[in-house]
């Protein structure tokens, strides 16, 4: 049996909702307000019939990947058991190297050790032994020559202390190995002038004083002849009279070499040239006299 439209309407006046009725809406507050205080005391009670507290997940680090992805593009290799599935632990650091082994089983140390007067009487022999066309030379002139020269220059003021140190007398060596050539000079006086010529650029470039006067060095009436030589001398051996100065090792090279030129001579037996030898002898005592027993060491790891 239908419901006639007047049972509908009364239905719907008899109904308990409060949606469109704005007198009834703070009673229906209340009621919602009491609804939820039943419900937070029947949780607060612990009885039997509360409701159980609600799980909350814990927030949790993933973990790392465990497939480890090839560098170029490849099948995933899985990590091995018990690593923990993080990444490979790194290579250990490699081991240092060992410096290579030196022939002999210790670096190469080179010592020199010479006097100031033994360096001369070298120089002496060197110079002997090249200009081999001068039969009557003896390494004694040699070294009067160069003492002649520093002993004036003090005497006149041109300098506080002696030229001649083992250092100066490395320099004047090569500056004659470069330099003299023993087919070229035929006479004492030839040599005698081309040896000043050296001992002039040495003093100029090692010695103390800013200059130096030309007259002890000067032995022939032709200036321009000895501006020449010195000209000469400078373009050919400027770089290796800088280097000596700048290279330990080129210094130290040059300074055995030297030393060996006396040795040489020692092991021809004899003065190198025809020349007397108790020149030789006296002069070689005097400058042991005057050196005592200080010698001039070279210590140098190559």
């Amino acid at each position: 049996m239908k419901p006639t439209p007047t049972s509908k309407a009364h239905l719907r006046n008899q109904k308990t909702s409060c949606v469109g009725e704005p007198e009834s809406k703070p009673d229906c507050l209340l009621q919602s307000y009491k609804a939820d205080r039943t419900a937070q005391n029947q949780l607060g009670s612990g009885g039997a019939g509360a409701a159980k507290p609600l799980a909350v997940p814990v927030p949790t680090v993933p973990a790392a990947a465990t497939t480890c992805e090839p560098p170029s593009g490849g099948s995933a290799v899985a990590p091995p058991p018990g690593s923990g599935g993080g990444k490979p632990p790194p290579p250990p650091p490699p081991a240092p190297q060992a410096a290579p082994p030196v022939p002999g089983g210790s670096p190469r140390r080179v010592i020199v050790q010479a006097s100031t007067g033994e360096l001369l009487r070298c120089l002496g022999d060197f110079v002997c032994r090249r200009c081999y066309r001068l039969k009557e030379l003896s390494p004694g002139e040699l070294v009067g020559w160069f003492r002649g020269v520093d002993r004036s220059l003090l005497l006149q003021g041109w300098q506080d202390q002696a030229f001649i140190t083992p250092a100066n007398l490395v320099f004047v060596y090569l500056l004659c190995r470069e330099s003299l050539r023993g087919d070229e000079l035929a006479s004492a006086a030839e040599l005698q002038a081309a040896f000043l010529t050296c001992l002039y650029l040495a003093y100029s470039y090692m010695g103390n004083e800013i200059s130096y006067p030309l007259k002890p060095f000067l032995v022939e009436p032709d200036k321009e002849r000895f501006w020449q030589r010195c000209l000469r001398l400078i373009q050919r051996l400027s770089p290796q009279m800088l280097r000596l100065n700048a290279d330990p090792h080129f210094f130290t090279q040059v300074f055995q070499d030297l030393k060996n030129e006396g040795e040489a001579a020692a092991g021809a037996g004899g003065p190198p040239s025809g020349g007397a030898p108790a020149a030789s002898s006296s002069s070689a005592a005097r400058d042991s006299c005057a050196t005592g027993a200080k010698h001039w060491t070279m210590n140098l790891d190559r």
